[in-house]
């Protein structure tokens, strides 16, 4: 029976390592320390979501149909994978700056590449 690699200490919470493989075929067996997955920190849950996200092909909508969850909550859980893996969400532009730069958009008042540069702006 093969166990899932815990990625991290249940005792002290470091990092776990490798330190021997097996090929059951051939029965041999090898020694020394190898790299781990860096998916192997991600709960069985979390692991679930980033099935669903790339069956989905990073349609949060379908997510969120597929989980019967919340937009928002494809949001939160989508972020902590981000955090459990290391990395910083990426910010929120606001709804109403949003809805600002779409009426501008529309009305001509900018184009898309000014559209996409005040974007990038609201979230630095």
């Amino acid at each position: 029976m093969l166990h899932r690699h815990p990625g991290t200490c249940p005792t002290c919470g470091g990092e776990m390592v490798i330190r021997e493989l097996e090929c059951p075929a051939c029965d041999i067996t090898i020694r020394g320390r190898f790299e781990t997955c860096p998916f192997c920190i991600l709960s069985k849950e979390q692991t679930e979501l980033i099935k669903i996200f790339l069956k989905s092909r990073g349609n949060l909508k379908e997510i969120e149909r597929e989980l019967g969850i919340s937009y928002p909550t494809v949001r939160a859980r989508l972020d902590d994978v981000v955090r459990t893996l290391g990395f910083t969400p990426a910010p929120e532009v606001p709804e109403t700056i949003k809805e600002e730069l779409l009426a501008k958009l529309e009305s001509g008042e900018i184009d898309a590449d000014e559209f996409v540069r005040k974007l990038d702006e609201a979230t630095a």
